[in-house]
């Protein structure tokens, strides 16, 4: 996978499907910022903002990228921040399509914040 993530696109999730390797998802978390891997399934940042309505806004531009790729994280959103934790879903493991998704939300956020 050396294309940039965030130019994937995430596929179709099933049961059955591989979960990622301790080693691959080593190699794909050093490929989007601020992540953190818990309990070895799940993929969660919390993305800071300056009050409830930047958090509320970004929620709001993240629908349509979520809904484009078929892949909905959990959010928790709060005064100046939002959490996301991404896993997929069908497997209760990570896959490739949480580092795309992940690479996709940093991106969106990068644009955000910078104008």
């Amino acid at each position: 996978m050396s294309m940039d993530l965030a130019a994937q696109h995430c596929v179709a999730c099933h049961g059955g499907m591989p979960a990622l390797t301790a080693e691959e998802i080593a190699a794909l978390l050093a490929r989007v910022e601020g992540w953190r891997v818990e309990d070895d399934r799940r993929l969660k940042k919390t993305f800071r903002f300056g009050d409830f309505v930047g958090a509320v806004e970004f929620v709001t531009r993240l629908t349509p990228v979520v809904e484009a790729e078929g892949h909905h994280p959990n959010l928790s959103v709060r005064w100046g921040a939002v959490g996301v934790t991404i896993w997929t879903h069908a497997i209760d493991a990570l896959t490739d399509n949480d580092f795309i998704l992940a690479a996709k939300l940093d991106q969106l956020y990068q644009r955000m914040v910078a104008g």
